[in-house]
């Protein structure tokens, strides 16, 4: 399998590179609406504190694929957030998770400055794993909402189906260098994936089927 890890860990990088640009289907959208009001904010800042955690866990396994792409995704993060914050109609609210959430991710870096060589490793790869995953469930939050309008709208959709292939590709690339954490990460963000896919094929979009029905007539 050893001769296949550069080639997978090539295309896992291409695919999450493209899968970070998805992000610009939904700023694309909020320009147009001139508001970020029924998108939420976590996917944003969630992925520019994982991606920052996440480098610094390639730094610590000196896995250039992952290093690579844990750079191209901060700066795309920090992109998104700045177009999130310029069009948000409450800016303080936004601004306070903000500040949560960078308040964590300098506790978790200034832990792994502390932590001893021996432990650091598996232990910031137990954090980072945990964060990943909760990144990944977040649009989950609206599932009640979700279901009792039987509207899938607030759901990332260009993100999540974009998730779901850069999950079985880092999975596999997690199995290929025996990566614990990333194989344990992959088969839940997947699982998690393949969920929020299964409620928009079962509620679908209101926008789509607004448009469609305004074209018609």
């Amino acid at each position: 399998m050893d001769t296949y890890k550069e080639t997978v860990g090539f295309f896992a990088m291409i695919i999450t590179m493209m899968q970070m640009l998805a992000g610009t289907l939904i700023c694309k959208d909020i320009y147009k609406k001139g508001t970020t009001e029924g998108t939420d904010s976590m996917p944003f800042i969630g992925a520019t504190a994982v991606c920052t955690l996440m480098l610094r866990y390639a730094l610590m396994l000196n896995d250039s694929a992952m290093i690579n792409v844990n750079i191209f995704g901060l700066i795309t993060s920090i992109i998104y957030m700045l177009v999130f914050y310029y069009y948000a109609p409450d800016t303080e609210k936004l601004f306070k998770q903000m500040i949560k959430v960078a308040g964590f991710v300098v506790i978790f870096l200034a832990y792994a400055e502390v932590e001893s060589s021996e432990k650091i490793e598996y232990r910031f790869g137990m954090l980072v794993t945990i964060l990943l995953l909760l990144l990944i469930a977040s649009p989950l939050v609206h599932l009640r909402e979700v279901i009792e309008t039987k509207n899938a709208d607030i759901l990332p959709i260009p993100i999540i189906v974009s998730g779901t292939l850069v999950s079985f590709m880092w999975l596999w690339y997690g199995y290929i260098i025996d990566n614990t954490f990333l194989v344990f990460q992959n088969v839940i963000g997947l699982s998690l994936n393949v969920v929020q896919l299964s409620l928009f094929a079962m509620y679908g979009s209101k926008k789509s089927q607004d448009g469609l029905s305004s074209k018609q007539d």
